[in-house]
């Protein structure tokens, strides 16, 4: 076997490689050899075929078998030998397209390899840790926000028209084109006005009802109803208004904390205050990542391979095209040229993505089987009722597994700086932590 370099520019990389005939034919007997012991064949005892008949019988379909094998192996030689990383899946060619047997066997391989990676010092590395406490104020408002969703109604004065925000029992019948369907009828039904819970447009027709009123409500159905015979249809709905309900906030003490699996009012503030100060470190370690891959962006630099670079220029504008479009759901849609903005944030993200997979590795970060676990989980939640089908999909899926593990095996290396970075804390209200959040979005 022989491998000829016949490309080097950059990290582009080429070479041809050669397997003799001998060594394909070596290989299949290696392979004749290996399974002659549990052949079977008529006129024959179990394992004594003799090689030559086996060949006559197998050879053909093992020749193919050896050549795959053969180059595989000549490829995985070279990259253990000369440490090249491709950046994707290098690209074989078989050049003797008019190949027989008895032929030398010629492939061009030809790759981008992944580049040297500088040396990284995560010490050298000075960031800001935004801190912010919970103050009484904003638990205050997290307890009306409770005492709000705990609500209950009392029925208004009799003859009071319906508000938005009230509570209104109905009885109801829906009709299209004058017949009642399926499903569009209900009785004793509480419906709260401005909870957009029914068809747009319905609870705005029955603001000003009173009770005993009979209102007939006219709506069409989108036109991405789930029901295809109902979707697009004008439809109207027969409603007797049996009762009027203002909302009455739940009293804020030990019932209301008790209602939300607390002890009492005070234990029931210390968690809310832990929950609003882990949401706060959230959203200010957000902030401090963002301003790490800044540095790392600006302190680094080596080249990047030109296919990782287009690959993510086109993932990204077909991303914001999609954005931009929500209406189109397929991707059966014309070509989206990347503008030069997207190659420009294209080369940003495999930058940082390549630094921090070489950070990974050299400070051997590894995401758990517990951590995978768990964020499948966590993205099963979203299939309700499929969770299963879901999991075997995963580990049925090796680019869906990687999807998963990409963010977390990123934001334990980003971890794994932080704890290597001098970091200096900085107190701030929460309006200025959410201004920096903002600025995310602009920048």
């Amino acid at each position: 076997m022989q491998v000829t370099e016949t490309l080097n520019d950059g990290l582009k990389r080429g070479y041809h490689i050669t397997v003799t005939a001998s060594e394909l034919d070596a290989k299949v007997n290696e392979k004749l050899a290996e399974a002659q012991p549990e052949i079977d064949m008529k006129g024959f005892r179990k394992g004594k075929v003799p090689m030559a008949l086996l060949k006559k019988q197998f050879g053909q379909k093992l020749l193919g078998e050896a050549m795959q094998e053969a180059v595989d192996g000549a490829m995985s030689e070279h990259f253990e030998q000369t440490g090249d990383r491709p950046a994707m899946q290098p690209e074989v060619k078989m050049t003797n397209e008019d190949w027989k047997e008895g032929d030398d066997v010629e492939v061009d391989m030809t790759y981008e390899a992944l580049p040297e990676i500088p040396e990284f010092d995560a010490s050298s590395i000075t960031l800001e840790k935004l801190v912010v406490k919970a103050d009484e104020t904003a638990v205050d408002d997290a307890l009306k926000g409770l005492a709000e969703n705990a609500q209950s109604f009392d029925d208004r004065a009799e003859g009071a028209a319906a508000e938005d925000g009230d509570q209104i029992v109905i009885d109801f019948v829906g009709k299209v084109d004058g017949e009642a369907f399926e499903g569009g009828a209900a009785e004793d039904y509480p419906l709260t006005l401005g909870s957009n819970s029914f068809i747009p447009g319905f609870e705005e027709q029955l603001v000003g009802a009173k009770t005993g009123d009979d209102v007939t409500v006219t709506v069409s159905f989108p036109e991405e109803y789930g029901a295809s015979h109902l979707a697009g249809k004008e439809a109207t709905f027969d409603c007797t208004v049996k009762a009027v309900k203002a909302p009455k906030a739940a009293e804020i003490d030990d019932e209301l904390a008790k209602k939300y699996g607390a002890e009492s009012l005070d234990a029931l503030k210390g968690q809310i205050r832990e929950r609003l100060e882990a949401e706060y470190a959230g959203a200010a370690r957000a902030v401090m990542k963002r301003r790490l891959l800044d540095k790392l962006d600006g302190a680094v630099s080596f080249d990047l391979p030109p296919s990782l670079v287009d690959a993510e220029a086109s993932q990204i504008a077909h991303q914001l095209w999609h954005e931009e479009n929500p209406e189109v759901q397929g991707h059966d849609h014309a070509h989206v040229e990347p503008t030069d903005e997207h190659k420009t944030l294209a080369e940003r993200r495999v930058k940082l993505g390549l630094l921090l997979a070489e950070i990974g590795r050299v400070k051997e970060v590894q995401v758990t089987d517990a951590e995978m676990t768990q964020a499948v989980m966590n993205q099963a939640r979203q299939y309700p009722g499929q969770e299963r089908q879901f999991f075997e999909f995963v580990q049925q899926n090796a680019q869906m597994r990687q999807q998963l593990q990409a963010p977390i095996f990123e934001d334990k290396v980003v971890d794994h700086i932080f704890e290597e970075a001098t970091l200096t804390e900085k107190e701030v209200s929460k309006d200025e932590l959410q201004a920096e959040v903002e600025k995310l979005d602009e920048e």
